[in-house]
């Protein structure tokens, strides 16, 4: 059962509206090879780079990187400036966009030009190729620099091994990148295709392909990320071999992730729901389910975040608990008690965003769900998703005994960018 489980996570999970992706990379090439190439093609010129362009990206992916090479004359030209060229030459470029999408706020500032769509935006990379067939690119922080990338090479990489191990690497990436979104794990998507790819190049266990096999390759592929030195910041990308940087800290996360993967792996014909908490919802249920007679009903009542916003998690966030009358906070005090606490009933409780590193403005939103069979014969099983009333904090009270959990949402230009969850067990 489990081969058919993971088959149709990787459907459920691959990028639903690339045709729409298609139409706004065609417009923009169009109008660059238009100015730069006295061309109306909509492909010459320019390539799909990052997670989209390796194939490694899953449904709800908002930031695009699209490299688009100009002339070497232009090269020449901006290169001739006494200051800072490079800013000027994203001016330009942004301006020619601009003539496409006037009514678009497009901005062009450090190496891109980044251009608004809806629920997702394309980071457009200027480019000019050096010698090597690299991209030369212009970043115009500290005064401005010309420097070089090597994104073709990570794609050329990425697709040899995926070759190699019967297209395993590239369905490797997707179904970790579903983990990092449902546990906002703050971790970029090219460090994510580094570890998979340095997971599957020392070991030849998975080079069927087999579904049959993913259960244990995921669980493999924990146990190798849970190895990995947390002191290290930095690894290198295949291919490029180019710095590629740790964002945020990922082994706690990773640690629960591999200890859901060996439950599941002994709970048989129930670790469906085992596999649904390593990677969330989109992992799907068996056709036939066990039903469980109960004596009274419940609404499930229960949103998900994923159902209002595309989730592209790129930040870190975290959220406490004040409790009425114990002077200190949720994180503490199960910390203080070896994760043995519970809150007594009737406790007001302030859940509030702890710390966060999002850049620029953001909307919060946040849900509280109750689960166990209380709620469930209270008919109290809520879950809704509300939005902040604007103090970054949500008011709730202990009413009835279970585990419960508060989770709190940042939205950025309509896509979920970062969440935090906090267990409350109440007695």
């Amino acid at each position: 059962m489990s081969a058919e489980l993971f088959s149709r996570f990787r459907s459920i999970i691959s990028v639903q509206n690339a045709g729409e992706i298609s139409k706004a990379y065609n417009e923009i090439t169009k109008c660059l090879n238009q100015y730069y190439w006295d061309s109306d093609s909509e492909t010459a010129h320019s390539r799909q780079v990052g997670s989209y362009g390796r194939q490694t990206a899953i449904h709800g992916v908002s930031d695009l990187d699209m490299a688009f090479v100009l002339p070497y004359e232009v090269y020449q030209r901006f290169h001739a400036y006494e200051t800072n060229g490079q800013s000027a030459l994203l001016q330009e470029v942004k301006r020619v966009v601009k003539d496409l999408y006037k009514w678009k706020n497009i901005s062009g500032d450090g190496q891109i030009v980044s251009i608004p769509f809806r629920r997702f935006q394309i980071e457009l990379l200027p480019v000019f190729l050096d010698t090597n067939g690299d991209y030369i690119y212009a970043d115009s922080n500290n005064g401005g620099a010309w420097k070089t990338t090597k994104p073709i090479k990570e794609i050329d990489a990425i697709t040899e091994l995926n070759k190699n191990k019967n297209r395993t690497l590239k369905r490797l990436c997707k179904m970790v990148r579903s983990w990092k979104n449902t546990h906002g794990v703050n971790m970029g998507g090219l460090l994510i295709d580094t570890f998979c790819y340095n997971f599957l190049n020392q070991t030849k266990d998975y080079d069927s392909g087999s579904y049959g096999l993913y259960k244990y390759m995921v669980r493999d592929f924990f146990a190798f990320l849970v190895t990995q030195d947390e002191s290290q910041t930095q690894w290198r990308a295949p291919g490029s071999n180019q710095v590629v940087f740790k964002k945020g800290a990922f082994h706690p996360k990773a640690k629960k992730a591999l200890r859901r993967c060996l439950e599941a792996l002994e709970d048989g014909a129930k670790s469906h729901k085992k596999w649904k908490i390593v990677f969330g919802r989109a992992f799907p249920t068996p056709a036939i389910t066990e039903t469980v007679a109960k004596s009274f009903t419940f609404q499930d009542t229960e949103e998900y975040i994923e159902d209002q916003h595309p989730i592209d998690i790129r930040y870190d966030l975290a959220i406490n608990c004040e409790v009425q009358n114990e002077s200190t906070f949720l994180r503490a005090l199960m910390r203080r008690a070896n994760l043995g606490f519970q809150i007594p009933k009737q406790r007001q409780l302030r859940f509030f965003v702890e710390n966060h590193d999002i850049k620029g403005s953001f909307d919060l939103k946040w849900k509280v769900l109750n689960i166990g069979p209380t709620a469930e014969e209270k008919d109290q099983i809520r879950g809704q998703i509300h939005d902040d009333e604007g103090k970054a904090q949500r008011i709730e009270r202990s009413s009835f005994n279970g585990d419960h959990f508060v989770e709190c949402y940042a939205i950025k230009d309509d896509v979920c960018v970062a969440r935090g969850t906090i267990k409350v067990p109440i007695f």
